[in-house]
């Protein structure tokens, strides 16, 4: 019965995954033309990390939002895109990462993959998690803001230099379908396209490395995890502190010691996991 249980979460996982990705990129004529949806539905943010430039892409990453405010000449306090990300992590926290994420769910698939060693972490993963924040900070924040051009503006350097969603997502579909965007390629694409090919081998090996080190979004929600609504509880009449929930996590959090670590993607491995039905998640206000 719980063997059925697991099985029955894992695919409800993946068939959330599936259908979210499918429906905020789900505007078919622009993979098929080569060109960007401009609708109405285009100034809505999405939770996850979803490329603006993505010829599918119906809604707005978040992360790319908060950038074009920040980089603009005419830089206004947006509190649309900060509110959302506020709303979003309090109630959420980073859910959002392991059910909601487009390219989370492309880690997860690459993860399958067969490999010879499989690791949860790389080395050095202590301080390399810190990394994220770095980038949000330096990436997403700083830069944007401080290094303009003659005009005032600035770039969305995120975007521009690291993302591998974006060269995923909206890149390689564009080059492929758009004949003008793909004479124009320059260094910029091959180091983003070098960049994307490094991820995905990695994600082969590593769990989602992308999630852990990188992505400004996720250390955004992972602030909130130890706050937000949804959230993990441990029954510590039940818990004997077996570490079954730590063997079974694919981040290797202590979940027993920390149910709310800011690293944790709510994927609900560490509560299939527990031979004592010791952890709980759900909408709770803790006290």
């Amino acid at each position: 019965m719980a063997d059925l249980f697991a099985f029955l979460n894992l695919k409800l996982q993946r068939l959330v995954q599936l259908v979210f990705s499918l429906v905020t990129n789900g505007y078919i004529v622009g993979f098929i033309e080569g060109k960007i949806y401009t609708g109405k539905s285009k100034f809505v943010c999405v939770p996850g990390l979803s490329c603006y430039s993505c010829p599918g892409a119906l809604g707005s990453c978040p992360i790319g939002s908060l950038q074009a405010i920040l980089s603009s000449r005419n830089f206004n306090f947006s509190f649309y895109i900060v509110g959302f990300l506020i709303i979003t992590g309090v109630f959420l926290g980073r859910l959002v990462c392991g059910w909601l994420c487009p390219f989370g769910f492309f880690q997860d698939l690459l993860y399958k993959i067969p490999f010879s060693k499989k690791l949860k972490t790389l080395p050095g993963h202590m301080i390399l998690r810190f990394l994220k924040y770095v980038i949000l900070i330096l990436f997403v924040i700083i830069l944007p803001i401080f290094i303009i051009d003659v005009i005032g503006q600035g770039q969305p350097w995120f975007c521009e230099f690291i993302c591998p969603a974006g060269t995923l997502m909206a890149g390689i579909p564009l080059a492929t379908t758009n004949e003008g965007i793909r004479d124009s390629l320059g260094w910029l694409f091959a180091w983003k396209f070098f960049l994307l090919i490094a991820t995905i081998i990695l994600s082969i090996i590593v769990f989602r490395p992308f999630c852990q080190y990188i992505c400004p979004l996720g250390a955004i929600y992972g602030l909130f995890n130890p706050i937000s609504l949804y959230n993990f509880n441990i029954n510590k009449e039940k818990c004997t502190q077996c570490g079954a929930c730590q063997t079974s996590c694919k981040l290797n959090i202590s979940v027993f010691e920390k149910p709310n670590d800011p690293e944790c993607i709510r994927c609900g491995d560490c509560k299939k996991a527990c031979p004592h039905k010791a952890i709980d998640s759900g909408f709770t206000i803790k006290k």
